[in-house]
């Protein structure tokens, strides 16, 4: 991903300043803290339009097909994915994750076919289009920063089979239950949820770069292209 390690810190540092500040400061709150607060610093790109100067052209790809297969799992990828985003938001090659939620829909029986998502980067929209387009009716949506979510096709976007948003604390074992667990939705078997780890310090910690990299996925949106058929390269 074209994001900058010292861009990422130059941020970090200045939510983190702030976020001290108002925690020491008992006036913070208060009208006479005012011109106090308008001095902090304020994130930034640090002048950059564009977190990626180029965008990729999808125009030759082709478009995402409507499954008949009822033993299809479709796995919706983010417009960024294994292009300007390589790696998780924790550091996990995406190329790994893909690897694994496609074992785990296979180890059950089941057919995986991988879409990139063109048109959103809302992981529950991304998961309810794939949704549609598989042939059993079962999608999963997949972020490029890793968040990721079970979707039926006649469900309301919100109202997901499963939600695993907190990508810091996710790891291949994880994204491999997910595929397996996607697949025995299909089987209309009884599926145990895979249990999802809270920690209440990841937000603070990967804020800063969940922003950026949520930034660089939205920026390869193609609505005109809309979702196509990826083979994950």
């Amino acid at each position: 991903m074209q994001i900058s390690e010292d861009l990422i810190k130059q941020i970090t540092n200045a939510v983190m300043t702030e976020m001290q500040r108002r925690s020491e400061d008992p006036c913070v709150s208060s009208s006479d803290c005012a011109s106090t607060a308008a001095s902090a610093p304020v994130p930034s790109m640090a002048g950059r339009d564009r977190i990626n100067p180029e965008k990729t052209d999808y125009s030759g790809y082709p478009k995402a097909a409507q499954g008949s297969d009822p033993k299809e799992v479709v796995i919706g990828v983010g417009a960024a994915f294994q292009r300007e985003i390589q790696k998780t938001i924790c550091g996990i090659p995406l190329d790994d994750v893909l690897t694994n939620v496609k074992a785990g829909i296979e180890e059950e029986g089941m057919n995986a076919r991988v879409v990139k998502i063109l048109d959103t980067s809302d992981v529950c929209f991304m998961a309810l289009e794939a949704a549609k387009l598989s042939g059993s009716g079962i999608g999963i949506g997949i972020q490029s920063k890793g968040t990721t979510v079970i979707h039926q096709r006649d469900l309301y976007p919100l109202s997901n089979l499963e939600l695993f948003p907190q990508a810091p604390l996710m790891d291949l074992a994880t994204y491999r239950k997910i595929g397996q667990n996607a697949a025995k939705y299909v089987k209309g078997e009884q599926v145990v949820p895979i249990p999802c780890t809270n920690d209440p310090m990841s937000r603070p910690k990967y804020q800063v770069k969940a922003a950026l990299m949520h930034i660089a996925e939205t920026e390869q949106l193609d609505p005109e292209n809309g979702n196509i058929e990826w083979e994950g390269k």
